[in-house]
């Protein structure tokens, strides 16, 4: 036993950090929400997704900023809480957060959706995604992060919760994969079309590499951005006791 604890080592990272990286993320974030609600010609049905997307992230962001502030000012001594009142606030904090990392997810779905509606769809779009479904949608997704949030708080000792959302980031991740796989066999398809009418081979395959390297980076920094914090879950249900 003490081998196999030998090498998994505790990693104490600086409440600073986590603070610095809330607050960027916060302003980032906040300054996206209020781009699309101040100009008009973003008032469309893809960018009311992108501003709920951001303003799922702002709400991760402000958790993130609200715990660590608490932490510090209780690590310097500057502010002295209960145990009782920090357990409740811990309650409200994770569900806060549960909240918006099922919605955010959702969100990034959505957005894939959308634009695989607007390239393959693009003569019906408007009359596919109007503006009173895409309401209904948000609201929907609004209201489906809330509920799991809560039921998450109640039950988190049971691994079924933690599994539901493993499954949920796995489906995005898989929905993502798929949808911008194909848009891009369709992009890659019109490309090949394109050069061989104008016999322009070397346009075809640099603008191909372009395309690759895009979904690739678009890929990658989401896996790179939510991956840890699911492989942290997967290993509270697979190792809970280590």
């Amino acid at each position: 036993a003490r081998a196999g604890r030998g090498w998994c080592q505790g990693l104490d990272i600086p409440n600073e950090l986590f603070l610095t990286l809330g607050l960027v993320s916060l302003v980032e974030n906040l300054l996206v929400v209020a781009t699309i609600l101040k100009n008009r010609n973003l008032h469309s049905p893809t960018y009311y997704f992108i501003c709920c997307l951001a303003a799922s992230d702002v709400l991760v962001s402000v958790s993130n900023l609200v715990v660590r502030l608490f932490m510090l000012l209780m690590e310097h001594g500057v502010l002295v809480i209960r145990a009782s009142v920090i357990h409740h606030m811990d309650n409200v904090i994770n569900m806060l957060i549960c909240s918006s990392v099922v919605s955010s997810l959702s969100f990034l779905g959505v957005i894939t959706v959308d634009r695989y509606i607007t390239i393959f769809y693009a003569l019906r779009y408007h009359s596919i995604m109007t503006q009173q479904r895409a309401m209904v949608t948000m609201a929907s997704v609004w209201l489906a992060s809330t509920v799991p949030s809560t039921i998450f708080i109640t039950y988190y000792h049971n691994n079924a919760i933690l599994l539901c959302l493993i499954g949920v980031f796995l489906f995005v991740l898989v929905l993502m994969l798929v949808l911008y796989i194909h848009m891009f066999a369709l992009a890659r398809h019109h490309l090949c079309s394109i050069s061989s009418q104008q016999k322009q081979p070397t346009v075809y395959c640099g603008s191909s590499l372009k395309g690759a390297v895009t979904l690739t980076i678009l890929l990658g920094v989401f896996f790179i951005c939510w991956g840890p914090f699911f492989f942290h879950l997967i290993l509270i249900v697979t190792c809970p006791t280590n």
